[in-house]
């Protein structure tokens, strides 16, 4: 993810190497070019950009250079200051004290001060703001206190103590100057946004490109780009193409494309673990999706060798359970529903169930997903059930499941979850979470909402392992999803681009101001 800003750099004209204080890195002056362009591709058009509203990944990879949060993640996965500079707790884990960085302000100029962080939870929290991240910050039904000790110190009352609550601390702090008193999901401000990131907001051609530009008073000092272009490319055959032009500067290698990228010339090709899953999922408010039987028919019915086989070649491997196997919660203790049609009509059978028939949303440009789909198509159908496949633009998809939930909305869909580094998953499965949350299948479970309660109150490690163990297990035992793949993360960067993190799940651009174009 990734965002941009604007300023100048002195030039030194006598040395051979020089070096940014701010980045811990040398950098040769003849192969540094200041005015350095990167050019990112996102796979659909940008919803908002507000990390207190968003809910898609091409909006989270644009906010992410323009806002900052408290903390941050490094690429070890370990927890980091970012606009607070050091923080403690009190004995009991309820009390966390944050203090802030004096020498931060906003893109327009304005302090950054501890109201900033206030305001930001406060408006989650408010019933009126439309966040899917309400339930992040509200325990066993009580929501977090946030109080302002003085400019530059901010406190969080806790009812009880909450494992992730540090993680949840890298949200994105926005302006009170600029939306105290608006109704912050229709503010212009969403369209124009102010943070305080590496990168400024420059302008948003809708369906065509967002420009960022570097911020010459970021607190880590001028980023070494001058500017950052979103291109909005749905289809993913073109995205490589307009890397193997030189149009972009990065994108996902498809996997049919892997072997000839790794030997194209002037790209290199990254390769590693993602905390991904891609799932099918049932709307469970359709009736045809309330037996579990049904679902879990639909589930032995489905091949996921031959899905990542056919479709991956290698670079995923079948999932089961909602976690992905790069988290220190994940489990394979789940059940796995292998392979067999008969068993899928047995279950079907004792269900009552004849003739079923519904339709898979798929989002175009998504070629994998389409893949699937047909895939999964010609699956059921050797158990007697009819699929429809529906290929429909992102920002389509998004109001689907992102607008207040009806049967008739949707039967099933194809998508995926990009997961945080703390396993809590209570936004996505407590039953609380719906409609409002990204619970958007309506599943609820009693025992699951209680486990899910327990594992994020839980403070040890081993103890919440195995909590999140029998979570996985109730979960995968109930199908509201059905479980496809875990899939490799393969990315093109033309080689004309330094300054990368190191390959890993925290992503390759997750120091953005450090990044740079080649002279």
């Amino acid at each position: 993810m990734i965002k941009e800003k604007s300023s100048c750099f002195q030039k030194v004209l006598y040395v051979i190497f020089f070096v940014f204080a701010f980045s811990g890195q040398i950098f040769p002056l003849l192969t540094y070019d200041p005015e350095g362009v990167l050019r990112f591709s996102l796979g659909g058009e940008v919803s908002l950009l507000n990390p207190i509203l968003s809910t898609d990944t091409a909006s989270s990879a644009v906010e992410a250079v323009i806002f900052n949060g408290l903390i941050k993640i490094n690429e070890n996965l370990e927890v980091v200051p970012d606009l607070a500079k050091s923080w403690e707790v009190s004995k009991d884990g309820r009390i966390w004290t944050f203090h802030l960085r004096k020498n931060v302000k906003w893109h327009d100029g304005h302090p950054f001060t501890a109201e900033d962080v206030k305001f930001t939870f406060d408006s989650i929290l408010n019933p009126k703001v439309n966040s899917v991240r309400r339930g992040d910050f509200i325990i066993e039904g009580k929501p977090i206190e946030f109080k302002v000790i003085d400019k530059y110190t901010i406190q969080a009352i806790l009812p009880k103590p909450f494992a992730p609550f540090l993680v949840q601390m890298g949200m994105g702090i926005i302006p009170k100057h600029l939306l105290q008193g608006k109704d912050i999901n229709t503010a212009e401000f969403n369209r124009r946004p102010i943070g305080t990131g590496p990168f400024i907001f420059k302008e948003w051609q809708a369906g065509d490109h967002i420009k960022v530009v570097r911020n010459p008073h970021y607190y880590l000092g001028s980023p070494l780009l001058k500017e950052i272009v979103y291109k909005i490319i749905p289809d993913e055959n073109a995205r490589l193409v307009a890397l193997e032009a030189g149009e972009i500067d990065a994108t996902g290698i498809p996997p049919k494309d892997y072997r000839r990228m790794k030997t194209a010339k002037g790209i290199k090709v990254f390769e590693y673990d993602a905390l991904v899953y891609t799932y099918l999922g049932f709307n469970l408010a359709n009736p045809k999706f309330a037996d579990r039987r049904v679902r879990q028919a639909l589930a032995y019915a489905t091949d996921k060798n031959q899905l990542v086989n056919l479709i991956f070649r290698g670079l995923a491997t079948p999932a089961y359970a909602p976690s992905a196997p790069v988290s220190w919660a994940y489990s394979e203790d789940v059940p796995k529903y292998p392979y067999d049609p008969e068993k899928a009509k047995q279950l079907l059978r004792e269900a009552g169930v004849k003739n079923l028939e519904f339709t898979i949303l798929v989002n175009q440009g998504n070629k994998e997903r389409e893949k699937a789909a047909v895939i999964l198509q010609q699956q059921y159908k050797k158990v007697g059930v009819k699929v429809n496949v529906r290929v429909i633009e992102w920002s389509a998809l998004l109001k689907i499941i992102n607008a207040p939930k009806d049967p008739k909305d949707f039967e099933a869909i194809i998508i995926g979850w990009a997961l945080g580094l703390d396993p809590d998953a209570y936004s996505i499965w407590h039953s609380s979470q719906y409609p409002k949350g990204f619970n958007f299948i309506k599943y609820r479970n009693p025992e699951v909402d209680k486990l899910l309660e327990l594992g994020r109150t839980t403070m040890e490690k081993a103890k919440r392992k195995k909590i999140y163990a029998k979570l996985w297990k109730l979960i995968a035992a109930d199908q509201p999803y059905i479980f496809l793949w875990y899939p490799k993360a393969v990315e093109g960067v033309n080689d004309r681009i330094g300054g990368l993190s190191k390959p890993g799940p925290a992503g390759l651009f997750l120091n953005i101001e450090k990044v740079y174009v080649k002279k």
